[in-house]
């Protein structure tokens, strides 16, 4: 078994269907819906454990903040043995009635981010699986969460100095979030030819009022928790489907 050079783990120990987050703190929260969990290791942002749901192995890896580290965590998976992997991550809203807490399925991603750009053109699409994304949706809608279901925009930077009126331009051609790993992911696993996708928590109001975001606050943070801890769920549950 070879070491793979970011993850620093071993081939050997990477399960066929894999969780994706950004930040690893989330990785320990994602290893409390799962039995049996053990810590393989971290590197940089990439932490990683064990885990069985059902019966069944999971790995749960994190890749940090942007494209490029998500592509990284990607390519070495994929060497080591994953074939279905499912990004839980959060996400902007795009729209106003997207509210905290709210989960986005993503079906597909405007590529405004570069990591995809270095493998594939513009005009080839960033989708998400089809049997992955009925499994979230399926199990999302018996759940009682809600949740939004469309096109996600990914990009590279939140500080921009024309940021508002890219956001604005997005919302009127109706795309439901923002984040930044959703379309290198679906792109660059799409090439790879596993199966991907992802499930974006809402952590950010699109355009919110100073009156509204003070009426929000106090129930914010246990809305968006709530939400994450939907959308782990509803992976994992895809996942094995």
């Amino acid at each position: 078994m070879y070491l793979l050079p970011h993850l620093q783990c071993k081939a050997g120990q990477i399960a066929e269907r894999v969780v994706l987050c950004g930040d690893p703190a989330r990785v320990d929260r994602i290893a409390q819906q799962l039995e049996q969990a053990e810590v393989l290791g971290q590197h940089r942002e990439f932490r990683l454990i064990n885990g069985h749901y059902q019966g069944h192995p999971i790995t749960v890896c994190s890749t940090g903040i942007g494209g490029a580290s998500t592509v990284i965590a990607l390519e070495e998976l994929v060497q080591a043995g994953a074939r279905s992997l499912i990004r839980v991550g959060s996400a902007g809203a795009l729209q106003q009635e997207i509210g905290l807490g709210d989960l986005i399925v993503v079906e597909g991603a405007v590529r405004n981010e570069g990591a995809s750009q270095a493998y594939l053109p513009t005009e080839y699409p960033a989708c998400a699986d089809i049997w992955l994304q009925a499994a979230l949706l399926n199990h999302i809608a018996t759940s009682g969460q809600v949740y939004w279901h469309g096109l996600v925009r990914s990009h590279d930077s939140f500080y921009r100095d024309d940021e508002q009126e890219v956001c604005r331009y997005w919302h009127a051609r109706g795309v439901l979030g923002a984040d930044m790993e959703s379309a290198s992911l679906l792109a660059v696993g799409r090439l790879r030819k596993v199966r991907v996708a992802a499930v974006l928590c809402n952590v950010v109001p699109f355009e919110q009022d100073v009156q509204q975001g003070v009426a929000d606050y106090a129930s914010a943070e246990q809305a968006m928790m709530a939400g994450e801890c939907s959308a782990i769920a509803a992976a994992l549950h895809a996942l094995v489907s």
